[in-house]
């Protein structure tokens, strides 16, 4: 407990004022002890003859004597005061201004990495005290840690901005790349304009314009530009109404689909459209990357209060390496497929953040390349609910 207030700032402040009156008290005393000897016997010495036999006539007719002496010592004691006054006061700032700068530096050192991110600096960090890891940081140490945590963030989030622009980039390139190599062979006569030619044309259009509405859908999650209809619902609801959007495509790539459900499952409070988005992007991805004559298993069950939702295939899996990785925006674990074939990397990004939205997490677990991945994701139960049955 004592360490823990050790620690904080207020205890420093109040050890420095303490240490700078300790430090003024003793100076006072240290002067007084040496300057009242030296300056008493100087006022016994300075009177002339003449006043001191005055006075002490003037004693003797009162019947008391020795009133030299007393006006000598008071006048040697004021002096002594005075001096260790002035050198108590003068210690005393010295002392302030050095403790004070103790306190300020690190204050000013955030503020100068504060001028230095602000204009676009962003590896700048403060300088954390190492030995403050014993006792725990004070609150200017707490600040120096918020600090560098914050320049970290901000650091991540332009590096995060420039890969976008380059994927973004990239992304279109492919696309206009292929159209304009078809218009070039059109007007020059080396492709014969016929239906094909401009179905394929038609193909690369609709990438770009399913990459930027991709696009735009993301820059709407990540900003928050969006309001979460909840309503009472089924998770099984949901679950059916997904396979049923989806089913065609796993039966024309002869993948068998089955959803494995707990029985009495509790309603939840969801956006039925945010949700079943969700579990498109997490089936199609499932369907993308499972072989034909492959499966995939979507299951629900509750944990305490929590409803676990998972997609299982057996497809080509996920090296552990990049798990981390596979919620960021445009990563693709097979960096050599093809967006066509791919997808445009975007839709597991929707997700993560539709589900965080939600007050859920998603996961993503994989035992290796060849050995099939699961996404899961949890959403939270919330007290009351009832069963649609």
């Amino acid at each position: 407990m004592f360490q823990k207030f050790r620690s904080r700032l207020s205890f420093k402040l109040f050890l420095s004022y303490l240490l700078v009156i300790f430090i003024g008290g003793a100076v006072l005393a240290l002067s007084i002890t040496l300057a009242i000897p030296r300056t008493f016997e100087r006022h016994m010495l300075i009177d002339p003859p003449e006043m001191q036999e005055m006075m002490q006539e003037h004693m003797g007719r009162r019947g008391g004597g020795g009133f030299n002496n007393l006006s000598n010592f008071r006048a040697a004691v004021l002096e002594a005061v005075v001096q260790a006054a002035l050198a108590a006061l003068i210690t005393a700032v010295l002392a302030s201004l050095w403790m004070s700068r103790k306190v300020v530096a690190p204050v000013r050192r955030i503020m100068q990495a504060s001028q230095r991110i602000a204009a676009g600096h962003y590896q700048e960090r403060v300088p954390v005290d190492d030995k403050d890891q014993t006792t725990g940081y004070d609150e200017l140490g707490l600040m120096a840690v918020n600090f560098n945590q914050m320049a970290e963030e901000l650091e991540q989030t332009e590096a995060r901005r420039r890969q976008l622009i380059g994927d973004v980039s990239h992304e279109l390139r492919t696309p206009l790349t292929t159209i304009k190599g078809y218009l070039e062979g059109l007007e020059d006569g080396m492709l014969p304009a016929e239906p094909e030619t401009y179905q394929a044309m038609e193909r690369e259009t609709g990438r770009m314009q399913r990459l930027v509405a991709d696009l735009q859908e993301l820059s709407r999650v990540e900003a928050g530009a969006y309001e979460l209809d909840k309503k009472w619902l089924s998770i099984q609801s949901v679950i059916e109404s997904t396979l049923h959007r989806l089913n065609k495509q796993y039966e024309d790539k002869k993948i068998t689909i089955q959803i494995d459900a707990a029985d009495n499952l509790p309603n939840i409070q969801a956006d039925e459209i945010r949700l079943e988005q969700v579990l498109i992007n997490l089936v199609g991805n499932a369907l993308q990357y499972t072989p034909a004559g492959g499966k995939v298993v979507i299951s629900a069950r509750q944990e305490q209060e929590r409803l676990v939702v998972a997609v299982q295939d057996n497809g080509s899996g996920i090296p552990e390496k990049d798990l981390p990785l596979i919620f960021d925006r445009f990563y693709r674990v097979d960096k050599s497929r093809s967006r066509a074939g791919g997808g445009s990397g975007i839709g597991l990004t929707i997700a993560r953040h539709l589900v965080e939205a939600h007050g859920g997490q998603i996961r993503a677990f994989s035992e290796g390349m060849g050995k099939g991945s699961t996404f899961e994701f949890t959403l939270p139960i919330h007290h009351g609910d009832v069963n649609l049955e």
